[in-house]
């Protein structure tokens, strides 16, 4: 097969892996806190022409190569819910989770209370603070979130504040290499160990949508589309080209 082919065949594999990650970013959209991929090329370079007749800078083929993708971790825009156990996170800090997996980190903010009294998130999993789990009785309301994460209710008839714990906020020395785990959670990866983090502030009532750029994101998907249908012509035309030359070359008198 020709270096033509073959360049468009890795070109169209890094554009269908490119095509994954925009309509993965698509689908969560609404999707509270998350963070939007994108992908990373270069160039690979190969010689697989060795004839004298070829100069150096002639040899060389660029193919296209996937190195992996990476994560926007602008934060999102905040939303009032006015749901007293929503918070969005100001700042770079994650919310540490208790999973069936270990600890594991998440900026889903839309969080509630479980049949057992204890804060979760959206998909169930315990929301730890500075000392554990945080845990609320039956009798508690008037749920209260300062800046800082300390939590606390008025319990009963009292009319005095009761503490039910702090949240436990995180950051990590590379957040790029958190691994995404799915249902919003992610794991440490070789982000570095998770430490305390006293910068980031809370918001409570407010929720941090997606990063994604819906607008952006289409139309990219359009682009990309666009690309790799190009691409597929020229290949069909470097095709047809290839057995054109055949066809005449079995035509010359012997």
């Amino acid at each position: 097969m020709e270096n033509a082919l073959l360049i468009g065949l890795s070109r169209q594999t890094a554009l269908e892996r490119q095509l994954d990650v925009i309509a993965n970013n698509i689908a969560n959209v609404n999707t509270t806190g998350y963070k939007a991929d994108n992908t990373l090329f270069e160039a690979y370079l190969n010689t697989p022409a060795h004839e004298d007749n070829f100069v150096a800078s002639d040899r060389r083929v660029s193919f296209v190569e996937d190195r992996g993708t990476y994560r926007d971790m602008t934060q999102g825009a905040a939303e009032e819910t006015k749901n007293p156990l929503d918070i969005a996170i100001d700042g770079s800090a994650f919310l540490a989770v208790q999973t069936t997996g270990g600890e594991r980190y998440t900026r889903d903010g839309s969080l509630k209370i479980n049949n057992q009294g204890q804060l979760v998130t959206a998909g169930g999993n315990q929301v730890l603070g500075a000392n554990g789990p945080i845990i609320f009785q039956q009798t508690d309301h008037d749920i209260n979130i300062t800046p800082d994460g300390t939590i606390t209710v008025i319990e009963g008839t009292n009319r005095t504040d009761s503490f039910r714990g702090q949240l436990r906020l995180v950051s990590f020395t590379d957040a790029q290499k958190m691994l995404k785990e799915g249902l919003n959670l992610y794991s440490a990866g070789q982000g570095g160990t998770p430490q305390a983090d006293t910068k980031s502030t809370v918001r409570q009532g407010f929720i941090e949508k997606s990063n994604v750029n819906a607008v952006a994101e289409m139309s990219r998907m359009m682009e990309v589309s666009r690309t790799y249908s190009a691409v597929a012509n020229m290949m069909n035309q470097q095709a047809e080209l290839q057995k054109t030359a055949i066809q005449q070359l079995a035509d010359v008198p012997a």
